[in-house]
This record gives structure tokens, C-alpha cells and sequence, in this order.
């Protein structure tokens, strides 16, 4: 028998298309490729971004620069009603917002005493009158005694002493009607003060006004000696109030009389009062080295909202202009913030020197002139990084400044905020957050 052997082909390695050698040279330009790109993606990525900034527009608009105080509102005429006796209340007619008019009595102390005191000195003054009367009947006798013993001497009937003591007595009775005449006169004088004092223990309101204080009740007593005491406190017209301002030494130049003035108190937070400025005082006023000068603004008061005593916060507009362009006042203050290139070179917005400004102002001639404020804003470059603009300010509120002069136009767009600052966020110390 043939011998059957089974076929098996045979297992060879596929062959290589490139040889070894070339795969190792592939390797070697490959290596050093990788390794550059790697590193220029790191250094690409490690960049800081680029710093973003927030503008605003410039408007036209109007502008109201205001000076700001806090004053106390108050009646213009305050009249502290006192009493010129001493003496227990008897009786009280008005009450705390009594209205009152000129001449009504309002309270009386216990007239008793002076009516007493009235009576002692009528009194009085009616003896005077008495011993007025017996030394003009002394003195028609002692002058009839004179004459005839004038006419008795001549006839010589008398004798001359005779006649030197009826003269002693015309004269002593002459002496004693004047004094009599005088003891009258002061009779009449205590007899009117008792009246007076009479007349004062009723209190009578001086003016025409309300009252809005009351330091007495009925049974308290009250002496008049060196200081009158104070027993109503009367408010003349409360329809016509004033504000006592105390302004800044800073900000009193910029303030005059007529100016306007609004105002706000804490009883109607959501009501804007009306005022006019009425006086100056010159008088400083030094609180803890602070110099403040009183300013008065005169308040219309026909609904009787404001009330004495009221705080009030004024804002004393010291001049308005309408139609200007108006900068806000933080891109005024906005100035960027360095940052470093990769050189290590700190890069900012290139700023107009003052010093070119000044000069331009001055103009051609070079002779001095007055400067008006001059502050630079930032522009944005199409590059996005910000650029110096100097501009000429005017007056200015609380968010905006009036721009006198300058290269912006309306519609023009300003930074007020450095967003981001150009450097790479750093990571937490304590790891990244979940």
C-alpha cells in the first residue's frame, strides 16, 4: 500500500513593506516633531486672554449740579410767650395746637395777691391826695397870717419877730404842700405798677399763631426773677417754614440767595418739597474743626405737611444745563490696570500728556489764560486696547459730568470697567471645584 502523508502547507511571516533601517529613521524625525508641537501647544495655551472692558455711550442730556446739607425745619417766627410776675396757674385757655390770635388770654396766675396789692396802693394814693389837700388849707392860713402881721407891723402893732414867725410858717407850708404834691405823685406810680402786675397775671398771646409747646399745667408755679421762665412756645404762621442748613466751607462759594433748593423729609419719603434760598449767614459754625456757614431756605407750607422739627435733606441746586454731553463720572475714574507682555514689559493705554493740553488751551499766542478742568476717559483701539482722551469738564452730578470740550462726539463709546486683567486665572490652593 502507498502511504498517504497529509498536506500542510507552510506558515510564512508576512513580508515587511519598509525595511527596519528606514522605520528607524521615520522614528527619529518623528520624535523631535511631536515634542516641538507639544511644547508650542503649551506655551500657546499658558497665554493670558485677552483683557475685556465695558463701555458706555456718551449722551446729551442735562446736567443739575446740587449741593447737599441736612438742616431742621422750623416756623420762620417763633415767639416764647413768659410772664413778668410771679404767681400759681389759675387757669389754662389754650391747649397744644390751640390756634390763637393777638391779645387773647391763654393762661391767668391767681390774681388775689394783686388785686390785694391794688387796693394797698389806692389806698395810699388816696391819703396823698388828703395831706395834699390839708397842706394847701396850712398854707392859705400861714399866707393870711403873714399879710396881717405885715400890716400890723406897719402900723406898729407887732413887733418884727412877730412877723419872722408867720414867715417861718407860710414857708413851712409852702414846703409841706410840695411835699404832699410829691407823696401823690408816687402814690400814682405804685398805684399803676399794682395795676400792671394785675394786668400780667392774665398772659395774653402777642401774635397771631398756633401753639406748639406747653410748659405749665394749671396749680404749678412759676417765678419771674433774673429769667423770664418760658410758658408757651407760639408758632406765628406754620404755611411759611424755613430750613437751617449747614453747608461746607467747600461748597458755600457756589451757593446764593434766590437759588432753588428740593428737598425730602422722613415722614414723606415719597414726596419732593420745593424751597428758595433767603440767607447766607456769615457767621461760622466750627464743629470739631469743621467749618459749616447756615444757609436758610424759605419752604411754602399751605398743606401743612412739614412740621417743626422735621430733618430735612436738602440738595441746593447751584446751577443746570441742558443739552450737553454728558460723561459718566466712572469713566472719569477709570484708569487700566498694567499688564505684562511676554517680554515682561508692562503695556497700557497711551495717554495725552496734561502738559500738550495745557498748551493747546493756552493757545497761539502763549500768553495765560484760565484753565477749565481737564481729566482724561479711554477709548478702545480697533485692537480693543484702551487709548487716553483728554477732555475739558464742566459741572457735574452724581453720575454724570458735563464734557466742555473735546474730540468725543455724542454716540461715542467710553470705558468704565476693566472686566478681566489679562492674567490667567489661578487655581484654588485648596484644588479644583466640584
Amino acid at each position: 500500500m502507498r502511504a498517504v502523508t497529509a498536506w500542510s502547507p507552510a506558515v510564512s511571516a508576512p513580508a515587511f513593506p519598509f525595511p527596519r533601517s528606514r522605520v528607524k529613521k521615520l522614528i527619529l524625525v518623528l520624535v523631535p516633531v511631536v515634542a516641538v508641537l507639544a511644547v508650542a501647544g503649551f506655551f500657546l495655551f499658558k497665554k493670558s486672554p485677552k483683557p475685556q472692558y465695558k463701555t458706555v455711550k456718551i449722551e446729551r442730556g442735562s446736567i443739575v449740579s446740587t449741593v447737599s446739607a441736612t438742616g431742621t425745619i422750623n416756623a420762620v417766627v417763633n415767639v416764647q410767650v413768659g410772664t413778668q410776675v410771679s404767681g400759681t396757674i389759675a387757669k389754662l385757655y389754650v391747649d397744644f395746637n390751640s390756634p390763637v390770635r393777638k391779645g387773647q388770654a391763654i393762661a391767668q396766675i391767681d390774681p388775689a395777691l394783686f388785686i390785694s396789692a391794688v387796693e394797698q396802693a389806692r389806698g395810699n394814693h388816696l391819703n396823698a391826695l388828703a395831706n395834699v389837700g390839708k397842706a394847701k388849707v396850712v398854707l392859705a392860713d400861714a399866707k393870711r397870717t403873714l399879710g396881717r402881721n405885715q400890716k400890723l407891723l406897719e402900723q406898729g402893732i407887732v413887733s418884727q419877730s412877730d412877723l419872722d414867725v408867720a414867715q417861718t410858717a407860710y414857708d413851712t407850708a409852702v414846703a409841706g404842700l410840695s411835699s404832699a404834691e410829691a407823696q401823690v405823685l408816687q402814690t400814682k406810680g405804685a398805684l399803676r405798677q399794682a395795676e400792671t402786675n394785675l394786668t400780667y397775671s392774665t398772659i395774653r398771646s402777642p401774635v397771631d399763631g398756633i401753639i406748639v409747646s406747653r410748659a405749665v399745667d394749671v396749680g404749678q408755679t412759676v417765678a419771674a426773677s433774673f429769667q423770664t421762665p418760658t410758658l408757651f412756645t407760639i408758632a406765628q404762621d406754620l404755611t411759611k417754614m424755613q430750613i437751617e442748613t449747614s453747608v461746607d466751607e467747600s461748597d458755600i462759594s457756589r451757593v446764593r440767595l434766590g437759588q432753588s433748593a428740593n428737598f425730602t423729609v422722613d415722614a414723606y419719603p415719597e414726596l419732593q418739597f420745593t424751597g428758595t434760598v433767603s440767607q447766607i449767614r456769615n457767621a461760622p459754625v466750627v464743629t470739631q474743626n469743621v467749618v459749616t456757614y447756615v444757609t436758610v431756605i424759605s419752604v411754602d407750607n399751605r398743606d401743612l405737611k412739614l412740621k417743626p422739627g422735621m430733618t430735612a435733606n436738602v440738595s441746593i441746586v447751584t446751577q443746570k444745563k441742558d443739552g450737553v454731553l454728558k460723561i459718566p463720572s466712572a469713566a472719569l475714574r477709570f484708569k487700566p490696570k498694567a499688564d505684562k507682555d511676554e517680554k515682561g514689559k508692562k503695556t497700557e493705554g497711551a495717554a495725552v500728556k496734561p502738559s500738550a493740553a495745557k498748551a493747546a488751551a493756552a493757545g497761539k499766542s502763549g500768553a495765560p489764560q484760565p484753565m477749565k478742568p481737564i481729566q482724561h476717559v479711554y477709548q478702545l483701539t480697533p485692537e480693543g486696547t484702551p487709548r487716553a482722551v483728554s477732555v475739558e469738564t464742566g459741572i457735574s452730578d452724581s453720575k454724570f459730568v458735563e464734557m466742555a470740550n473735546g474730540e468725543l462726539k455724542e454716540g461715542d463709546e467710553v470705558v468704565v470697567e476693566q472686566v478681566t486683567t489679562g492674567k490667567k486665572a489661578m487655581g484654588s490652593p485648596m484644588g479644583p471645584r466640584f
